[in-house]
């Protein structure tokens, strides 16, 4: 009977024995080729299934879900029935040039499934019939004995049977930064992911020794496939931007209605026929409507998309932009990220307890060795330094062509010894030819020691508190120390005369060892990190860690960070685990470190801290990322050390995984979202000034100040000119000194109106003062709206120097860092000279041509909206 449920098991607290009996297989010979066959008959190939990408076509015309956009097709319909068909081919063309737009820029397609499935191509070692066999990875069913050894990639989730030296690199599915040493001994029940030792998984590579394994879990069933399950059904949350735009477009289409029923209404009350007051409406409507908005929408993301690029971020969905720019919260994971990901030796203490202080960071050779400040050069630290190296089986690879970073070759803590040993002008290369290693006792997870022989000298490393009961002499306590400070711990011994013997071990050598001295190794915060978590905190952003490592590492890390204060803590799986939801949530504002979390948790902390209406960024490399990735707000994947799942489940890539390039990141999406609210501000003003002037005049009696198609060539060309350049203003200098934007706000905020109401005031004022003024005077009608269309275009280009900033003044150079503005207003003014002295588009736009000395006059009057709103700025920065 083949198995059924393996999944059910822990296999990680079962026998090996007890796990080849359970998946009815035969340790030494395997399985039969007819038995695999079956076997693969029942459990499927060994892979993932495809997730089918989203067609072009859908992306394209998903472009068009928005009440702006339906707005704008009502317009365009109604237009077309009312035989305006120029003024429809404008609206349509807009509505087109949007879709385009975006559906270029994002292009979004999730690749997490497809990275997962390469699986598929991986081949792998196996008994079956009971000779070795090479298969294909997709191939192995439950019951398979794995044959492994260093450099494989492992197929599949498998139980130990045999275990010689064998080091696997787990980081990309539990976050331990470190090979994990693994053995064949049964582990608790309740052990974490990263601490069942007798496991290898499905994604993960093996770094050292040999080994053999029971395959008990394929595909979906493996540790990887249930990530891939979360992946995919992890619910996607709307962006702050999408949310706002959700809002706004519902009161927009709630206002437009009710204006297009009020002047029906006062239409038909005043007698007018209901063709045209009908077509009055519409113009209403389309006034009401900031035509421009969705492209430059659509643009101010895209260029936020290329300058974020520009400083190391690459955007893979274009609201993400707005989204980093409101976070209020990072999880960011340690390693790599806060840190170097490069094992560093930081303190050595000699056998006669003094302590040296190892500078410089990294596998970079490049630093100090002092004592009490002065360099040290001494024949103790010497014979230390020398033992490090023989007693060692890492390399380390100098900057070349390709990599300009000194790189390890090996078990990361044996390549950070080699550092120190070069710092200290010993050269592991020399050493080693004059040395030759005549016998080992390789690592072994039992004793936590190493031993190798060089003639006659025997040097030994390993934990301190297995390698010192050995020793002559015992520092405990300086271990211990070492430990509490977060150091990973090494101690160094020797015997003179010695000899190896494999069969009889280390207990030879118990009480005759000398003891050389301990390392202290950690892996060292980047330079700039620092500096980055200030200037986070200043913004009103919380980083967190959340971290595969110890917990006391991560806790001493974010302490020397700035991530942990004073009063926070640290919690661990385990203790997440149980603890309830409720005592998450009260304590989520303590809590600086999250450690040895596996995947399931990270998408509870995401979750909680989204409860609370935080808007959540969470950084990653590993597969165990992809689900939390997928459900934060802003999903941040490593571009050098992140694997394809979790740069397809994120919708940013940070291209040299540093946390300070995320932080600069930020202050780019606050500019994106600084610039926006300057564009609505600047379109709803001209709206707003549009729509007051025409209901005055049907109120007053008078005709319509601008034809339906003047005022789409105000919001299209007029404004279309200079929004898309307004976009382009660059940092004011105080972006990441402002708090995050609220979940809540909404996007035109009380101060926006309050600026908008003394704006349109004042140009409407003029605007309608104007209009009245000229038709008392007896001015031919056809001039008189020719007129007043310029005026508004006046306005317009008068307040886009307004909306630059809320404080600073106009009446500066500082205009001239922006050339795309410059440009915008000319290209503006020229396109509106063509349209008043051409005779084509005269015909079109229902203008006729001005008297150029009326020019002066008119901006005169259109610049009065410049000069209240600088008095508005005065009494603004004074007050600050």
């Amino acid at each position: 009977m083949r198995p059924e449920m393996t999944l059910e098991l822990h296999w990680h607290a079962r026998s090996g024995l007890e796990a080849t009996q359970a998946v009815q297989t035969d340790p030494h010979a395997g399985l039969s080729t007819a038995e695999a066959a079956a076997r693969l008959a029942q459990h499927g190939l060994n892979e993932l299934p495809e997730e089918a990408h989203k067609a072009i076509w859908k992306v394209f015309a998903a472009q068009f879900a928005s009440p702006l956009i339906y707005i704008l097709f009502v317009a365009a319909i109604i237009s077309f029935a009312m035989s305006h068909a120029s003024d429809a081919m404008v609206i349509l063309v807009v509505v087109l040039i949007n879709a385009v737009i975006g559906a270029v820029q994002e292009g979004r397609a999730e690749h997490s499934m497809a990275a997962l499935r390469r699986l598929s191509s991986l081949k792998v070692r196996v008994v079956r019939d009971g000779h070795d066999s090479i298969i294909e990875a997709r191939d192995l069913v439950p019951g398979d004995i794995l044959l492994l050894a260093a450099g494989d990639q492992v197929g599949a989730d498998a139980r130990l049977l045999e275990a010689a030296a064998l080091e696997a690199t787990e980081a990309a599915l539990t976050g331990e930064s470190l090979p994990v040493l693994k053995n064949t001994d049964v582990s608790p029940e309740d052990a974490g992911l990263g601490d069942r030792k007798n496991m290898i998984y499905s994604g993960t590579h093996l770094t050292a020794g040999r080994g053999r394994a029971v395959v008990v879990a394929t595909g979906l069933q493996t540790e990887v496939g249930k990530i891939a399950r979360m992946t995919a059904t992890a619910e996607e949350p709307k962006t702050p931007l999408e949310t706002r735009l959700a809002q706004f477009g519902q009161w927009l289409v709630a206002a437009s209605i009710v204006l297009f029923a009020l002047v029906l209404a006062f239409g038909l009350m005043r007698g007018i026929a209901f063709v045209d007051i009908f077509m009055v409406a519409i113009s209403q409507m389309v006034s009401m409507v900031p035509e421009g908005l969705p492209v430059a929408m659509t643009i101010a993301l895209a260029v936020g998309m290329q300058r974020m690029a520009r400083r190391g971020a690459i955007v893979r969905r274009l609201a993400a932009v707005e989204t980093l720019g409101s976070t209020s919260i990072i999880c960011s994971d340690k390693t790599g990220t806060l840190t170097k990901n490069e094992m560093t030796v930081t303190t050595l203490v000699l056998s006669d307890g003094r302590r040296i202080e190892a500078t410089g960071a990294g596998y970079s050779p490049e630093g100090r060795l002092l004592h009490e400040g002065q360099d040290i050069d001494d024949p103790a630290l010497r014979r230390l330094l020398e033992a490090c190296v023989l007693c060692n089986d890492a390399q380390l690879v100098p900057p070349d062509a390709e990599d300009t970073r000194w790189r390890a070759l090996g078990d990361p803590t044996e390549a950070a010894l080699l550092t120190v040993a070069l710092k200290g002008c010993v050269e592991p290369e020399t050493l080693r030819k004059a040395h030759p290693r005549r016998a080992e006792l390789p690592f072994d997870s039992a004793t936590k020691m190493m031993a190798t022989q060089h003639g006659s000298r025997v040097i030994v490393k390993g934990a301190p508190e297995c390698l010192l009961p050995f020793c002559d002499a015992q520092p405990v306590g300086l271990a211990n120390e070492m430990a509490a400070q977060a150091l990973r711990v090494l101690a160094v011994a020797e015997l003179e005369n010695g000899q190896i013997d494999e069969k009889a071990g280390f207990e030879p050598f118990r009480g005759h060892l000398r003891f050389l001295g301990l390392l202290g190794q950690m892996d060292p915060p980047r330079d700039e990190v620092k500096r980055a978590v200030a200037e986070c905190q200043d913004a009103g952003i919380r980083p967190v860690m959340v971290t595969g490592d110890h917990k006391a590492t991560g806790l001493a890390i974010a302490t020397a960070l700035g991530i942990a204060k004073p009063g926070d803590i640290a919690v661990d799986g385990a203790e997440l685990e149980l603890m309830p939801e409720q005592d998450l949530r009260a304590n989520l504002d303590r809590i600086s470190v999250f450690a040895r979390v596996h995947p399931a948790q990270k998408l509870r902390i995401v979750e909680a801290f989204q409860s609370q209406r935080h808007v959540v960024a969470m950084t990653g490399d590993g597969v165990n990322d992809a689900p939390a990735l997928a459900t934060a707000d802003v999903g941040v994947a490593m571009g050098i050390t992140g694997t394809e799942v979790a740069k397809g489940a994120a919708k940013i890539v940070i291209t040299d995984d540093n946390f300070a390039t995320i932080v600069k990141a930020v202050e780019e999406g606050r500019l994106v979202y600084q610039n926006l609210k300057k564009v609505v501000l600047f379109l709803f003003a001209t709206s707003i000034d549009e729509v007051v002037v025409l209901l005055l005049a049907l109120l007053c009696g008078y005709p319509l100040p601008l034809a339906a198609v003047q005022i789409l060539w105000i919001n299209i060309v007029t404004e279309g000119t200079v929004t898309v350049n307004l976009i382009m203003e660059g940092l004011e200098g105080d972006e990441m000194r402002r708090k995050p934007t609220p979940m809540g706000e909404p996007l035109i905020t009380k101060a926006m109106w309050q600026r908008m109401a003394l704006m349109v005031t004042t140009s409407v004022a003029a605007i309608f003062g104007f209009f009245v003024w000229r038709l008392s005077s007896g001015v031919d009608f056809k001039l008189v709206q020719t007129e007043t269309f310029t005026l508004v275009a006046i306005s317009q280009w008068f307040n886009v120097l307004n909306c630059r900033s809320a404080t600073k003044s106009s009446l500066s150079l500082d205009v001239l860092k922006n050339p795309w503005l410059i440009g915008g207003l000319v290209l503006g003014n020229l396109l509106h000279v063509l349209v008043i002295y051409t005779d084509t588009l005269n015909h079109i736009f229902h203008t006729v041509p001005i008297p150029l000395a009326d020019f002066f006059l008119l901006g005169l009057i259109g610049s009065s909206v410049l000069w209240v709103e600088e008095v508005r700025k005065w009494f603004a920065r004074r007050r600050r």
